[in-house]
């Protein structure tokens, strides 16, 4: 069985970011991305002045049905679970195909995901950092800054997510081709259902999912229940049930700010993980082996328990950091 190669990495740190000693998080100039602000506002216009016009419920369905597959698939499992945290292994070929699906979404390349996402992971563990990861700024004014601008640091890390992603001509093809693979899928919805389904299966899909991909952010950092908190940490994750089915589960923010490296979200009962169940049922096919969870990863120091619940789904030795932390 062809695997793919499994970094060696701490589930618990961000392991694509070196030269961490000499790098900040605070000081950094917001400017204008070019390629991305005009790609975004291109499927924004689009979406608004022909979706009314080619409006049907059929295509409404092929919006929400290509919307599901590609932000489950592609986004939740294969960018997130698998290719950032590495939550279970597989072989190379389901991978590739993940992370396709996962591009397939219209918000970038997979090396430009994995260092947008590593970047502000890294920044938030940190008791300041710049506006723009902490989302200081309004609502609308932090989704205008996501969408068509890009952060440069004055000390930035290096990036460098390793051997098996850096080096894999796939993920460097994907990451310059992006955008291009929306056509081979307007194509194949032109044929079964012409302009209506083009442009409710792209241009409405692709902006509904970019901006409900920076929209859980802004939430999920902002407000909403918690278990666990990240000690030092001067942004916190929170976990916002009303948008659990519509992320794929990416919306157990709290949960995941404490394990990252789980490949559950959706960690107590009752909360709703649909990228949880893909993994599951890959799981029982045999085309993935070796997934974590919390009960299974070693305990994590940095971390302490805010509920009577919290330490029901961790490793027994997580139980004890929890006792001398304390509950609040």
């Amino acid at each position: 069985m062809n695997k793919a190669t499994q970094n060696v990495s701490d589930p618990y740190q961000v392991n694509s970011l070196k030269n961490l000693e000499n790098a900040s998080p605070v000081e950094g100039d917001v400017v204008w991305d070019p390629l991305r602000s005009i790609w975004n506002a291109t499927m924004l216009i689009g979406a608004l002045v022909l979706a009314p016009i080619y409006f049907s419920w059929g295509a409404v369905a092929v919006f929400l049905l290509l919307s599901a597959i590609t932000l489950c698939f592609g986004h939740s499992v294969g960018f997130h679970r698998r290719l950032i945290h590495r939550t279970f292994e597989c072989s190379l070929w389901l991978e590739r195909v993940l992370v396709w699906f996962g591009i397939a979404v219209g918000m970038g390349g997979p090396l430009w995901t994995i260092r947008l996402h590593d970047s502000r992971d890294w920044a938030q563990r940190h008791k300041e950092c710049h506006p723009l990861f902490r989302h200081e700024y309004s609502l609308w004014r932090d989704g205008l800054l996501y969408l068509h601008c890009k952060l440069i640091l004055k000390n930035p890390p290096t990036f460098n997510p390793g051997p098996g992603i850096s080096d894999d001509w796939f993920y460097k093809f994907l990451d310059r081709s992006w955008m291009l693979h929306q056509i081979p899928i307007a194509a194949i919805v032109f044929y079964l259902g012409g302009m209506p389904w083009v442009v409710w299966g792209i241009f409405v899909r692709v902006t509904a999912c970019t901006t409900l991909h920076w929209y859980i952010s802004y939430v999920a950092h902002s407000k909403g229940g918690q278990d666990w908190v990240v000690d030092e940490a001067g942004v916190q994750g929170f976990n916002v049930p009303i948008l659990a089915i519509f992320t794929m589960g990416e919306s157990w923010h709290n949960n995941h700010h404490a394990f990252p490296g789980s490949a559950c979200h959706g960690l107590y009962p009752g909360q709703i993980d649909p990228g949880w169940y893909f993994v599951k049922f890959l799981a029982a096919l045999g085309l993935i082996w070796n997934v974590k969870l919390p009960a299974n990863l070693p305990p994590r120091m940095g971390i302490t328990p805010i509920t009577d619940r919290a330490l029901t789904i961790a490793a027994p030795g997580q139980a004890d950091i929890g006792q001398n932390a304390g509950s609040r």
